[in-house]
């Protein structure tokens, strides 16, 4: 199965239960956030894991420890204000790309919160961004 064959079914699924979805994320915190294609100009929609934070909503683009970004990092480098689904709630937020040291111990918290990501950062070369959603 290919990645955007099973983001649709999870978004289809989240949107259909108010947020919640089973399977491999059962139990994950889960929002979808909706981007402006950096290239396309398309809105495109991504289902992410997030972590509350005391400023808004973390999000990490690991892309599964891809050698690259995956691409709705550069939509939001082209254009930081991006649509986000949660539950059933909706609102319109302000991505910021943490910087270090913030990074790094964000991704260290976050990593022990959920390893998955310790493991997508062991894959890579790359610094994985962790970035901050902002509720405007």
């Amino acid at each position: 199965m290919d990645i955007h064959e099973l983001n649709r079914g999870v978004i289809e699924e989240f949107r259909a239960n108010a947020g919640k979805v089973s399977g491999p994320f059962t139990g994950v915190p889960l929002l979808l956030l909706t981007t402006v294609g950096a290239k396309s100009g398309r809105a495109r929609t991504n289902p992410l894991a997030y972590f509350p934070d005391k400023d808004g909503y973390l999000i990490i683009a690991s892309y599964a420890g891809a050698p690259v970004n995956p691409p709705w990092f550069y939509n939001l480098i082209a254009n930081p204000v991006a649509d986000v689904e949660m539950g059933t709630g909706r609102f319109k937020a302000r991505a910021e790309v943490l910087k270090e040291p913030d990074r790094t111990d964000v991704y260290q918290k976050v990593a022990a919160a959920a390893p998955v990501f310790a493991e997508y950062q062991s894959k890579t070369t790359r610094k994985i961004p962790v970035i901050l959603l902002r509720r405007l």
